[in-house]
């Protein structure tokens, strides 16, 4: 990662813990966006902030555990005020592709229950269509290979992620394959849903009618609201 990229996430993730109020259930996301944040929130927490939050990811909660932020054991959560969580692409209608980090599952729900998900991105991260970045698509591991062989003759071709020569294993104990979307995806919600209809598939990273305010960080430290 670039120094300016860095910056600009920083910037982000730095912004993003300004908008977090006393008293405030705080959902954290993954990812190198949010683990600024999560920094950000930490030190606001050791001068006084008190707060409770929940992680999305284990990785999150390490941290999260490291910079002093109270956690709540999440099945004691039914809802949150606010979850602060970065995107691999969003665009103009603020839909985005998750998941790069593995957390896509854990991610959406807690989006889902949050009274408003803030999107913190670096600017690169904006884009016209969906195709550049992979899909993640989280699947079990029973039967994992005939779930691959319907997506691919359903046209969702991609790859197994895998980390150190075996599959990479998610938080909750399942696969991810990361679909190659050929040439721009001008429908990602049919997609999703095809997706989405075959048994086996958890869930996708595509999240849309999720987003409310997009904070984007630049490498000159500006910080740009969109709502």
């Amino acid at each position: 990662m670039s120094n300016a990229i860095s910056r600009a996430k920083e910037a982000a993730g730095q912004a993003a813990a300004e908008l977090i109020k006393e008293g405030m259930l705080v959902g954290l996301g993954t990812g190198s966006t949010a683990h600024y944040f999560i920094k950000a929130l930490g030190q606001r927490c050791r001068e006084g902030l008190q707060i409770q939050a929940i992680a999305s990811s284990e990785h999150s909660a390490v941290l999260a555990q490291e910079q002093k932020i109270p956690l709540l054991p999440a099945n004691q959560v039914s809802y949150l005020d606010i979850t602060i969580d970065g995107a691999d692409q969003i665009d103009s209608q603020k839909r985005m592709i998750k998941g790069g980090g593995g957390a896509l599952l854990r991610e959406k729900i807690l989006a889902f229950i949050s009274k408003e998900m803030v999107v913190i991105i670096d600017s690169s991260k904006i884009v016209e269509q969906f195709g550049s970045f992979p899909l993640p698509v989280e699947i079990i591991p029973f039967a994992y290979q005939a779930t691959i062989k319907k997506l691919d003759t359903f046209g969702y071709k991609g790859k197994l992620r895998e980390k150190e020569g075996s599959p990479y294993v998610s938080d909750n104990g399942n696969y991810i394959f990361d679909v190659s979307l050929s040439g721009p995806c001008s429908t990602p919600e049919e997609d999703n849903q095809k997706i989405q209809s075959i048994p086996g598939v958890v869930e996708t990273g595509f999240f849309s009618g999720l987003a409310g305010r997009v904070l984007i960080g630049f490498p000159d430290g500006r910080v740009e609201i969109r709502s």
